[in-house]
């Protein structure tokens, strides 16, 4: 079963930094994320949401693929397989797109737009669905980040022990980024 957890931060930047962070950790194979939001809210107070899954795109290639073999295997019929595959792309594509659009994946939005109407200006959110983890080497990169613990279906000791690890966290410099933030993260003892 996945978690859910939402981690609020003072800087507006620091929610797409730690997903930045966590998809280099999913490459190496710590962390499995099933989804993955940003909501930042801006100085003016608008709240601006960055889904991780483009949904319009995902319907799209998988309903012009499918489109296109089984325009193709019609046009065989039809002794035109060539005009099968591109009306049947089309109109795959299309249809696909569509259903990408109305489909609600992973975190649901009302939840995403509920806790982002929380956040204070120039202050920024990272919501997690978090299939499975390697909880300790995944906090050890996570510790050179400074936030807290928002909401979580977490165990309580592991919300306490990912609370701490955000807690610990030394400010970054201005020029400093996230390879050397993770990288200081890895020299501790």
């Amino acid at each position: 079963m996945a978690e859910l957890v939402v981690v609020g931060f003072d800087n507006p930047n620091d929610a797409d930094r730690v997903l930045t962070e966590l998809t280099r950790l999913q490459k190496e194979y710590l962390i499995d994320l099933e989804d993955a939001v940003v909501a930042i809210r801006g100085a003016d107070g608008a709240v601006r949401i960055k889904q991780s899954m483009n949904l319009v795109r995902l319907g799209a290639t998988s309903g012009g693929l499918s489109g296109a073999m089984w325009g193709s295997l019609i046009g065989l019929l039809f002794l035109n397989p060539l005009a099968g595959l591109a009306i049947g792309g089309a109109v795959g594509a299309g249809s696909g797109a569509l259903s990408g659009s109305l489909i609600d994946y992973g975190i649901n939005d009302e939840f995403i737009k509920s806790i982002g109407d929380t956040l204070q200006p120039d202050t920024s959110a990272l919501f997690l669905l978090i299939r499975k983890s390697q909880p300790e080497k995944v906090l050890a990169e996570l510790s050179g980040f400074k936030g807290r613990v928002i909401r979580s279906s977490l165990s309580p000791e592991q919300e306490a022990k990912l609370q701490a690890a955000l807690s610990r966290a030394h400010a970054p410099s201005p020029g400093e980024g996230v390879a050397s933030a993770g990288a200081m993260a890895a020299d501790k003892p």
